[in-house]
């Protein structure tokens, strides 16, 4: 199943290590199957408030996704992001082409009894 790293970061003063964070993590990618799907751009803040930027970060599953954040390479280059830009990164599991969240809502509806 797809799995993304997504990260809300800060946004911060442009720094030259961030920018050679920026010129180095795309080779870090291609080993792992990542590609960039939202990298920056436009956020249009419908509720509540989003101090900063989104980047997200497409994976085959999320074993590629893991392997990518702890493998050496990208180890190596983190630290000229993370000394810079506050933020939160995570990896998330996507859902099947068929997923219904009517059909979750109702599976939790029977779980919880409710």
């Amino acid at each position: 199943m797809t799995a993304y790293a997504l990260a809300h970061l800060r946004r911060e003063p442009i720094h030259a290590d961030v920018l050679e964070y920026m010129e180095r993590v795309q080779v870090t990618l291609a080993p792992f199957g990542g590609r960039f799907i939202v990298h920056g751009g436009t956020i249009d803040v419908l509720e509540g408030s989003w101090p900063g930027d989104v980047v997200i970060i497409e994976f085959p599953d999320m074993t590629k996704a893991r392997s990518w954040y702890d493998s050496s390479n990208y180890q190596e280059i983190k630290p000229l992001r993370t000394m810079h830009l506050a933020g939160e990164v995570i990896l998330v599991e996507g859902v099947e082409p068929d997923h219904s969240s009517s059909q979750m809502a109702a599976e939790l509806r029977q779980a919880n009894g409710l």
